[in-house]
């Protein structure tokens, strides 16, 4: 790990490469149909140990009002004009590869991320699909985690 994640790890108070790394795919969780609560994302990958990022990724189109809500409820929100799925996924790639936490977790329905949970869990991490109800949700997303969590089941 770079001097800046062991310094950054510091400032945190916590040791980096410990814990639980959040990834919300914003666009294809927080959708009307799922009514999916922020906080229920952060307990749901809480519940396998501390967060030491929590990062919800969202596409130009956010509004003003969804970025205070996430940052309100503990996440580093990250806007981007390209792909939300390139983004994140290169995201976990990265923690992954640096080792920056114990456990990956991603929150989608989509199966986009399975090659990222794939690298993470090749590294000897453990990883965690969150999806944000059953309707449209992919099986090879949780089939390719080490654990799964449906959100109001």
């Amino acid at each position: 790990m770079g001097l800046l994640g062991r310094l950054f790890g510091r400032i945190e108070g916590r040791d980096a490469g410990r814990g639980v790394a959040l990834f919300v795919d914003g666009p294809n969780v927080l959708r009307a149909e799922f009514d999916v609560d922020l906080a229920d994302l952060r307990a749901a990958a809480s519940d396998v140990g501390e967060l030491v990022t929590a990062r919800l990724y969202l596409n130009e189109h956010a509004s003003p009002g969804l970025i205070q809500a996430a940052e309100a409820n503990g996440f580093q929100v990250v806007v981007t004009s390209g792909d939300v799925d390139v983004k994140l996924a290169v995201d976990v790639a990265t923690f992954a590869a640096e080792g920056r936490a114990d456990t990956i977790a991603v929150a989608s329905r989509d199966t986009d991320f399975k090659p990222a949970l794939e690298a993470a869990n090749e590294r000897g991490l453990r990883t965690l699909a969150i999806a944000p109800g059953t309707y449209g949700r992919s099986d090879a997303l949780p089939n390719s985690a080490d654990e799964s969590v449906t959100l109001g089941e």
